[in-house]
């Protein structure tokens, strides 16, 4: 954290932020919980996504995921409490999670025990993954620039303001089986074999259904295209477990944008354990809010 800086950032990791950033930023991140067959482990340590994913395919009842609890946080607030910190905690949708809820949970603890808790701002990001990491970003722009908890906070809000992420997946089953298929449920059951664009609007929200893997990643294209037409500069790839079909996303999107990435990540166990391998996802900001 910069240590001058009187405001900590604080995310959960399904921000998915690439670690060097989060070091460079000073951003301090909080893990939710993913349990295949009965075996619970924080996402933070699951590293060996082709192993999870084999797992995850293996398993017959599929995959579980959970919320950090309040001692989770409490964890990481004490320390930047102690040390005269406020705190702008910026979290999963809480139409998807209850992340959100337990930070607030942490936070009242804190001020009925005296600790400082007043000090704590917690942010519902509406979003996840690139979305959510782009808020975090934001905040922590504001909290470098100095920006008291109340200033970061807002900092983050105009950047959710601004903030689209369409997303392509390779099918709605691990959605179905996981519960959190949000308004794609119309989609279920439909004979074609399509090609979901989704995007996160506190649920999920279906965008278009087109035939074929090479559509889905030009209508990721497109949109780029019109974030760039907007001056939406700022933008990200993430993806789970298509490397090569990112990398060549994140190509055309340098020439598109004219411009390197805020940065481009693969989404880990927890969001993947719902969406499944496949995922392709792009979304973009105004640069001044998330590039200091």
């Amino acid at each position: 954290m910069n240590s001058s800086a009187q405001t900590a950032v604080v995310c959960d990791t399904t921000a998915y932020l690439p670690s060097a950033l989060l070091a460079e930023r000073g951003i301090e991140t909080i893990s939710l919980y993913v349990s295949v067959d009965g075996v619970q482990e924080r996402e933070s340590e699951i590293t060996d996504y082709a192993s999870f994913y084999e797992r995850l395919r293996a398993s017959k009842s599929g995959a579980t995921t959970s919320q950090p609890s309040i001692g989770d946080f409490l964890s990481v607030y004490e320390p930047l409490l102690d040390a005269g910190k406020e705190i702008a905690s910026i979290h999963i949708s809480a139409g998807i999670s209850g992340t959100f809820e337990a930070a607030g949970q942490a936070r009242e603890r804190l001020i009925e025990e005296g600790k400082g808790g007043e000090r704590i701002r917690v942010m519902d990001s509406r979003s996840a993954a690139g979305g959510m990491g782009l808020c975090a970003l934001g905040a922590s722009v504001a909290a470098l620039n100095g920006g008291d908890a109340d200033a970061v906070l807002a900092q983050a809000e105009r950047t959710r303001q601004e903030l689209k992420m369409w997303f392509a997946i390779d099918t709605l089953e691990y959605l179905r089986r996981g519960g959190r298929i949000g308004g794609a449920r119309a989609w279920i059951g439909s004979a074609l074999k399509i090609k979901p664009i989704l995007t996160l609007e506190e649920e999920i929200t279906p965008v278009e259904r087109v035939r074929t893997r090479a559509r889905s990643v030009e209508r990721l294209r497109d949109y780029a295209r019109q974030r760039h037409e907007s001056g939406l500069d700022g933008w990200v790839v993430q993806h789970i477990q298509d490397d090569e079909t990112a990398t060549a996303l994140a190509d055309d999107c340098r020439e598109i944008f004219g411009c390197e990435p805020v940065f481009i990540s693969e989404i880990g166990a927890v969001l993947g354990a719902h969406v499944g391998p496949g995922l392709l996802g792009v979304g973009s900001v105004s640069t001044d809010l998330v590039v200091p």
